[in-house]
């Protein structure tokens, strides 16, 4: 079947929704790397739920190019003498997408729950005694003690600001609504789950005024009156699309069909994201036989990180790096303190009497593998075969990527409906910053999933985040990449960096995650 015919079936229901756009409209139609399982970026990290937040919501700061924090709801802030409560203004013309005003009660609703369920959040919270509004355009951080960073979590794109009614009572409860402030609204009435996702611009946006256009920061202007994400599980489907022109984004084109794809002359790829890709084999802490260090620790002994890349991209190898710890290699937090149990030869079969030893009785283990996400399922059919070979008794789940995203945060027991292993791959900026690591977190149940228990990881982030300058924070660095080593939270599986793939006409596609502000068509 031709794809639009299969386009034409697929989202009938969508295409006969009113409002459809005219063929004056002017529409971005761009392919997403899976179906926005969840429509809450502080709930779940999955990166999609990301790029579907950085759409439809905004954030009193936002990063450029450089990571540095800029103002972007806010109009700017003040800092008392003792460095404890910071005052932020915010910028006029601010409006939800129903047209009400954002006040600073609702940044301040939306931050108390922030502070409470993300794992960056959570970290951000320690430091904060009180959010409060004495009115709309005025939003008072009280802190504990002085916390230079707050600029830098408030660009953290799940701090992102909602109305205060969005948010629900239960700050762990998933929200209900889509309403956000950002430059395009979520077009809920032609959501077809599993084939398209639909954004129009926002009439009420009010692009900042001052600054410059830079990942995150900057004035976030929309030249498109419409955008659609059109959910396509075949690689080669994806490349005849935008091949073809009926596509005009691919936002993580498979490795081995770049040069076909640079080959047409019409069709330009480049990397945007320079934090990278790394590969995340996460385990559940909470059950056995994972709950057990020694366990973990013949995982990693097991992985050979050049094995698992050559899957993933091997026909590009300039675009991998092995000999991955916690942190992009060349960043000024990475370290190679330990890497050296990331090298040599791996024969995992002859692991088997240690990991009888280390406490295995041959249980059945679940592992969790996301068949419509290639690279993903790439890395975790490497990693299953090494477990196997281990002497593991796997249970194989081979699910869409959505579904992993729900199960993943499931607390129970495996065979209730949890979990033992899942894979991923951790990008941005905690790929380059302690703080914002999420997988890194050791405080317990409030931790990232996989709920890990590590103390001497979190007095180590304390530590970092009070650092007195870029030497102390590079030490203690290397001292979180040793405690990391020991507990072994999850396994590194080697990192790539990701190009994404777009037709010539299109420009001004900024540098970081997919943002569909501020690109155009010439």
């Amino acid at each position: 079947m031709k794809r639009r015919a299969f386009m034409a079936s697929g989202a009938a229901t969508a295409l006969a929704a009113p409002g459809i756009a005219s063929a004056a409209t002017t529409t971005l139609k761009f392919i997403p790397q899976a179906d926005v399982a969840s429509l809450d970026p502080v709930w779940t990290t999955a990166d999609i739920t990301r790029n579907y937040s950085l759409a439809v919501y905004d954030t009193l700061y936002g990063n450029d190019a450089n990571f540095i924090p800029q103002p972007q709801m806010a109009a700017g802030h003040t800092l008392s003498s003792d460095k404890r409560t910071w005052t932020i203004t915010l910028r006029d013309g601010l409006k939800f997408h129903d047209n009400t005003p954002v006040t600073a009660a609702d940044c301040a609703a939306s931050l108390k729950r922030w502070v409470q369920v993300d794992s960056f959040g959570i970290t951000v919270g320690s430091y904060v005694d009180s959010f409060s509004a004495p009115n709309d355009k005025t939003l008072v951080i009280k802190l504990k003690k002085p916390f230079a960073m707050i600029p830098n979590a408030l660009a953290f794109y799940s701090s992102c600001i909602m109305p205060a009614h969005q948010v629900p009572a239960n700050p762990h409860d998933q929200i209900k609504g889509t309403v956000g402030s950002g430059p395009f609204v979520f077009n809920a009435a032609e959501r077809v789950a599993g084939v398209k996702i639909v954004f129009d611009k926002f009439t009420g946006y009010v692009p900042r005024t001052s600054g410059t256009p830079s990942f995150m920061a900057g004035p976030k202007v929309a030249h498109f009156d419409r955008v659609e994400w059109t959910v396509i599980p075949d690689s080669a489907t994806k490349a005849a699309a935008l091949e073809s022109g009926e596509q005009d984004w691919w936002e993580n084109p498979d490795i081995d069909l770049i040069p076909s794809l640079q080959h047409t002359g019409k069709i330009k790829t480049r990397v945007t994201d320079v934090t990278g890709e790394i590969g995340c084999l996460r385990f559940n802490w909470l059950y056995p036989p994972f709950d057990k260090p020694e366990i973990r620790r013949l995982v990693l002994k097991a992985i050979n990180q050049t094995e698992v890349m050559a899957a993933v991209a091997g026909s590009d190898p300039s675009v991998v790096k092995t000999d991955v710890g916690v942190f992009v290699p060349g960043t000024p937090m990475a370290s190679t303190t330990g890497v050296a149990v990331t090298h040599g030869v791996k024969d995992p079969a002859s692991l088997k009497p240690e990991l009888e030893k280390a406490g295995y009785k041959g249980e059945k283990i679940t592992v969790l593998v996301a068949t419509n996400f290639p690279v993903i399922n790439s890395e975790g059919l490497v990693c299953v075969d090494v477990l196997k070979k281990m002497g593991f008794n796997v249970d194989l789940a081979s699910l869409d990527w959505g579904t992993v995203v729900q199960r993943r945060a499931v607390m129970k027991p495996p065979a209730e409906g949890g979990w033992n292993i899942f894979f991923t791959f951790l990008g941005g900026i905690g790929n380059i910053m302690p703080i914002a690591n999420v997988a890194l977190q050791g405080n317990g149940k409030n931790a990232w999933f996989g709920w890990p228990t590590m103390p001497a990881m979190q007095k180590l982030m304390t530590a970092w985040l009070d650092a007195p300058s870029l030497a102390a924070q590079q030490k203690i660095c290397e001292q979180m990449q040793q405690v990391f080593w020991q507990e072994v939270p999850y396994v590194p599986l080697g990192m790539y960096q990701q190009p994404t793939a777009y037709r010539t006409y299109l420009k001004d596609i900024r540098m970081g995650f997919p943002q569909m502000y501020g690109v155009r068509r010439v």
